[in-house]
């Protein structure tokens, strides 16, 4: 019987690999701004890179390697970005989660204490002090979030509940910091002092003169700048022929997971490394082994 082995490996080449993603990651010297570097990697590549773990910062700093200035990558801030902390889209109706309660207890950066509300949109007052992020948690670990106000109904409940009572956290913030592909990521390498939050300072940039560490800049500065894409992949097609063992069916799931893990093993040849994927290419019927048809001079 024959079968298709397909083993796939990364091309080699000069720019880096992340194990963490299958992302490629491209140092490109020529300075550009950061709305040139974008458009480079988009046309070139994906996008400005992705950096969203400790190994990514390792990798890049290791591709930098002598070069000790920043380098544009794909964070930016878009401003005026509000979002509740409660993200449960079922508990708003239409148009609720826009509704933004601004007035004079709602745009205070100063507060005795967080505001929790149930899903039935009781409000409680919790006066003890803590900074927003502390009061967060204490409304998920105690009761269910910081308050999300849907619409003015409840911005008056809450305006007649602090009358006099000084001003309180609820659940609305901006979190602006966007990745330029459109990436969900929370992690976050800052220098010390970063972001300066200045109006023209929007764009980020890896200081490689200070560990890769982040730092918002003005994005018409001309800097080098990392663009991502895909690990490209190369392909060998081999053809394998075994004995049918007595009792055994070759096209069992369980056995052709068994003989992958063996052939991931050795699966050493012309061009291939370590780096190996090894699969199994079916036939048009949709099995994998088809019995070989003999010669009629071997009959």
């Amino acid at each position: 019987m024959d079968v298709i082995l397909l083993l796939s490996t990364a091309a080699a080449g000069l720019s880096a690999v992340s194990s963490h993603a299958e992302r490629q990651y491209h140092f490109v010297s020529e300075a550009k701004s950061m709305s040139e570097a974008q458009r480079y990697c988009r046309e070139k590549h994906t996008d400005l890179a992705i950096v969203d773990s400790m190994e990514v910062v390792k990798l890049l700093n290791d591709m930098a390697g002598q070069h000790n200035q920043s380098a544009w990558i794909g964070l930016h801030d878009e401003r005026d970005t509000w979002r509740w902390s409660m993200s449960d889209p079922s508990f708003y109706g239409p148009g609720e989660t826009e509704f933004r309660p601004w007035g004079d207890w709602g745009t205070q950066q100063l507060a005795n204490g967080p505001m929790d509300i149930w899903p039935n949109a009781e409000f409680v007052l919790i006066k003890s002090h803590m900074i927003w992020t502390e009061a967060q948690s204490y409304c998920r670990e105690h009761h269910t979030d910081l308050a999300s106000v849907r619409n003015l109904t409840e911005s008056q409940q809450i305006a007649d509940l602090v009358a006099g009572e000084g001003k309180y956290w609820i659940g609305l913030y901006r979190d602006s910091w966007k990745w330029s592909d459109g990436s969900n990521s929370s992690f976050k390498y800052w220098a010390a002092n970063e972001p300066n939050l200045r109006a023209s300072k929007v764009c980020v940039a890896a200081a490689f003169d200070n560990s890769g560490k982040w730092e918002d800049l003005d994005c018409g500065l001309e800097k080098p700048f990392i663009c991502y894409g895909p690990v490209p992949v190369s392909m060998q097609v081999i053809k394998v022929r075994v004995q049918k063992p007595n009792g055994v069916d070759l096209n069992d799931p369980a056995f052709l997971a068994a003989m992958l893990v063996e052939g991931e093993k050795e699966p050493k040849g012309p061009g291939l490394d370590d780096n190996v994927q090894v699969a199994w290419r079916k036939q048009p019927d949709g099995q994998v082994f088809q019995k070989e048809e003999k010669k009629r001079d071997e009959l």
